[in-house]
């Protein structure tokens, strides 16, 4: 009898071995088709591979996935095609079942993505693109980042305000989130030799440019929906409301002060409280930022510069520094310490080489000193020019503003001066002209 039990052991033990060698065999055949964009040629032993090896890699639904999508895009009948989005799902579905962790953001919200394609009902989606949401935010896609939120804004906009901020705000740091990685990737690819760079990385680094430009304007359409119910008249009492269960609590602190600084409701008093809690409970560089901001209100320049210092200093993460330097510059711009605000500009700039915004800061700083660093037409229609390239390089480095650069370049480029301004003044095209004042830059007569 024992001799019998341990044949049988044996038996089994070379099935499963017979078995992990086919699976690994089939898993081969497919994959090399796949790799080839053989994917009609690659589908019967993939769908061996879904059968009979469901766990063996995850590339079985990572390739497996595009493969299913080709079939259903290319199916030539209702009968196919429907045949094919069952096997769509079923890879949604079996991915999520062999494998529960594995970057479920982008999983679920290419699950959503697909049962919108297939005319889901509306809560049928937002449930996948909640679970993509609580599980990472920053894996969605742009568009269905824009598609949560809109349906959170429309069903408790009347019932739950609250919800809805925290809504924005987790969607916003997850756009921030992305906007930082990929700005990274870009800036890496960009101090690589220009001469040397591979097709690859001009390709990666189109596509990041693409995804940076979608985030942009995802991020300004959330604020266009959200402008509605975040006026400073509802923003003040609703804050006030929460603020004595709230005022220890960093995050509602941060995001409500956040909300009051985008939307200019800082010469409120309560303002001021909200920040001053918010560095009580959080002493980062960001609560320093804003407490700066209330010093310098008060008149106290010399002690906000030194928070504005320390708030630099403490940041160790060079894209959230550039951040940082780029409020600063913008709030001593507002103080009309120009100078200033150019050097933090370009500390941002060099802390974030692909910082485009920067730029557009310094080209507003020239724009608004024309008739102060000019002394006539020529000279005052030059400091367009210099602003103008500035805008055109905020534009070169950074392509996901271009629509909001194009702004600023159609505005300057009215203003420099005119083949008949040029003839007056005796200026050839094409000549240096240096400008003066606290510009004291040289810029090419257009």
């Amino acid at each position: 009898m024992k001799q019998i039990v341990v044949l049988l052991l044996v038996i089994a033990s070379v099935q499963v071995a017979f078995s992990q060698d086919e699976c690994n065999i089939k898993y081969n055949l497919f994959k090399g088709d796949y790799q080839a964009k053989k994917y009609d040629a690659a589908y019967e032993n993939w769908m061996w591979c879904m059968d009979n090896c469901p766990s063996l890699s995850i590339n079985v639904y990572k390739y497996g996935i595009k493969i299913a999508n080709y079939k259903l895009e290319n199916a030539a009948s209702e009968a196919d095609k429907a045949a094919a989005a069952k096997v769509v799902e079923r890879v949604f579905t079996q991915r999520l079942k062999y494998y529960p962790n594995k970057n479920l953001g982008k999983v679920y919200s290419d699950y959503a993505t697909f049962k919108a394609s297939q005319n889901a009902s509306e809560e049928e989606v937002f449930t996948l693109l909640e679970k993509a949401f609580k599980a990472d935010p920053t894996a969605m896609s742009p568009k269905n980042i824009y598609k949560y939120f809109d349906i959170i804004l429309n069903k408790y906009k009347d019932t739950d305000t609250q919800r809805v901020f925290d809504t924005y705000d987790e969607v916003g740091e997850g756009i921030e989130l992305k906007r930082a990685e990929y700005s990274k990737k870009i800036d890496l690819i960009n101090a690589k030799d220009s001469t040397t760079l591979s097709a690859r990385d001009k390709k990666r680094r189109k596509i990041y440019q693409i995804i940076l430009t979608n985030l942009s304007k995802v991020e300004a359409g959330l604020d266009a929906k959200l402008a509605v119910i975040s006026t400073c008249e509802r923003l003040i009492p609703f804050n006030k409301k929460n603020f004595e269960a709230k005022k220890n609590d960093p995050v509602w602190l941060k995001r409500a002060v956040s909300r009051m600084y985008n939307k200019e409701c800082t010469d409120d008093p309560f303002y001021d409280t909200l920040v001053e809690a918010y560095v009580k409970a959080d002493p980062s560089p960001n609560a320093s930022v804003f407490y700066a901001v209330i010093l310098m209100k008060k008149g106290q320049d010399s002690k906000a510069m030194e928070y504005f210092k320390k708030a630099v200093d403490q940041e160790t993460d060079s894209y959230k520094k550039a951040g940082y330097l780029l409020r600063i510059a913008k709030i001593l711009s507002k103080k009309g310490r120009k100078s200033e605000a150019r050097s933090y500009a370009y500390r941002a700039l060099k802390s974030a080489p692909t910082m485009g915004k920067a730029y557009l800061l310094i080209a507003s700083l020239y724009a608004s000193s024309a008739n102060s660093c000019g002394n006539d037409v020529v000279s005052k229609r030059m400091v367009y020019v210099a602003a103008l390239n500035k805008a055109r390089k905020a534009k070169s480095i950074d392509p996901s503003i271009s629509s909001y650069a194009n702004k600023f370049i159609r505005n300057y480029s009215k203003n420099i001066p005119t083949k008949k301004d040029l003839f007056i003044a005796n200026i050839q095209s094409g000549t240096p002209f240096t400008i003066k004042c606290w510009i004291n830059e040289t810029v090419r007569v257009p």
